[in-house]
C-alpha cells in the first residue's frame, strides 16, 4: 500500500537534495557574513523621477527618534519651523531635489566611450579579416584589366546606340 513508484521516489530525493545543497551553498557563499534578502517587490519602491513627482513611499522608512520628533513638530504650524527642519522634513520624504534630479551627468562620456571602443574594435576585427581571412581580390579589379576589358568592348562597338561606342571617336581615338 504504501509502495511508492520509481519517479515519485525520485522526485522526493531530488527536491531533498536540492534543499540541503542550496542551503549549504548559501552558508558557504555568505562565508560567515551576513546574507542579503531578497527584495520584496511586492511593496512599493522608492524612485527619484521628474515624471513621477510623488513616489509611491516615502524615502526614509525608519524613523530614528530625532526624526520621529521632527514628524511630531511637523503637526505644529511650519512658521514655528526653521530652515533646517523644513529642508530635514524633505530630505525624510525625498532624496533629491528637483535641481539634483535635473543636474546634468556625466553618464553620456561613458556612452560615447563606449561606442568609440567598440567601433575601434569592430575595424580591427575587419581590417585583420581582409588580410588574413578574405582571399586576394581577383585579377579582374585590377586597373590593367578594366582598361583592356574597356578596349575589348570599344573594339566589338558594344551599344552603338546609347552606349559606350556611340560616346567613342573611332576616327580620332578619343572620347566624343
Amino acid at each position: 500500500m504504501l509502495q511508492l513508484t520509481a519517479g515519485r521516489a525520485g522526485s522526493l530525493l531530488a527536491r531533498r537534495a536540492t534543499a540541503a545543497l542550496s542551503t549549504s551553498s548559501a552558508r558557504m557563499a555568505s562565508h560567515d557574513h551576513e546574507v542579503t534578502k531578497p527584495l520584496d517587490v511586492s511593496r512599493p519602491l522608492y524612485w527619484d523621477r521628474v515624471d513621477i513627482p510623488l513616489p509611491d513611499r516615502p524615502y526614509r522608512d525608519q524613523l530614528t527618534e530625532a526624526d520621529k520628533s521632527l514628524k511630531q513638530k511637523e503637526l505644529a504650524p511650519w512658521t514655528q519651523l526653521s530652515k533646517e527642519d523644513k529642508v530635514a522634513l524633505y530630505r525624510l520624504k525625498f532624496k533629491k531635489t528637483y535641481a539634483e534630479m535635473n543636474q546634468p551627468t556625466n553618464e553620456w562620456k561613458t556612452i560615447v566611450g563606449g561606442t568609440l571602443f567598440f567601433l575601434g574594435l569592430t575595424g580591427l576585427v575587419v581590417i585583420w579579416q581582409s588580410h588574413y581571412v578574405y582571399p586576394p581580390a581577383p585579377k579582374t579589379f585590377s586597373e590593367e584589366w578594366e582598361a583592356k576589358q574597356l578596349q575589348r568592348m570599344l573594339d566589338m562597338r558594344m551599344n552603338p546606340i546609347e552606349g559606350l561606342a556611340a560616346k567613342w571617336d573611332y576616327e580620332k581615338g578619343q572620347w566624343k
